[in-house]
């Protein structure tokens, strides 16, 4: 699969953030767009009001600081925050992360997602997967995406197979959430895997 590259002047830092997003679908339900400051009210009454969806598997920003932490991790260039919103109502349906973005012969990064509660269980979170791995290996120009999930949360771990993650391996005590130490499985999905599967769904 031939990916873009990536093209900028000596000096000059592309901002993951600053990267075009292509339209959604012709008839999808929700679009992605990057995450503004003007974010703050929606974002924070809504992480408020998803407790029992997210916890203990997430636990997003619910403060003004947290949420600036935030916004501002997602100026950097090793860092992106894309909100699922609906092409109805331009509601925020979920919050996607692509973190710790690395270059050169890696291309590779984590992904993170979490659904607002309001919004949860329309395949909204499914229609938007699609295209963050459509921006991901199109014009992010990644190579492989990786999204680690704890081995008890179902729905996240059907959202990641069902766009195509493969079970890669597990990670004890991976990632401290929650003031734990939580148990990981790997999951990961590669361009040339992504585009297989979207031609094998359109053929």
């Amino acid at each position: 699969m031939k990916r873009p590259v990536l093209r900028r002047r000596p000096g000059e830092a592309v901002r993951p953030s600053d990267i075009e997003l292509p339209d959604p679908p012709s008839g999808a339900r929700v679009l992605l767009r990057v995450l503004t400051r003007e974010d703050r009210p929606e974002f924070l009454k809504l992480a408020r009001e998803s407790h029992r969806l997210h916890r203990p598997w997430t636990y997003p920003p619910e403060r003004a600081d947290q949420f600036d932490e935030l916004y501002g991790r997602s100026r950097r260039d090793d860092f992106l925050c894309l909100l699922a919103c609906r092409t109805d109502s331009g509601a925020m349906a979920g919050v996607f992360t692509i973190s710790q973005i690395v270059r050169g012969a890696f291309q590779s990064a984590y992904l993170g997602y979490y659904a607002h509660e309001a919004h949860a269980g329309q395949g909204l979170m499914r229609e938007a997967l699609e295209q963050i791995l459509d921006h991901c290996f199109g014009p992010l120009g990644l190579h492989r995406v990786e999204a680690n999930i704890q081995p008890g949360n179902g729905p996240s771990i059907a959202l990641a197979r069902g766009a195509g993650f493969r079970l890669e391996g597990f990670s004890p005590r991976y990632l401290l959430i929650g003031g734990q130490w939580r148990d990981h499985e790997r999951y990961a999905i590669t361009a040339d895997e992504h585009a297989a599967a979207k031609a094998s769904q359109a053929a």
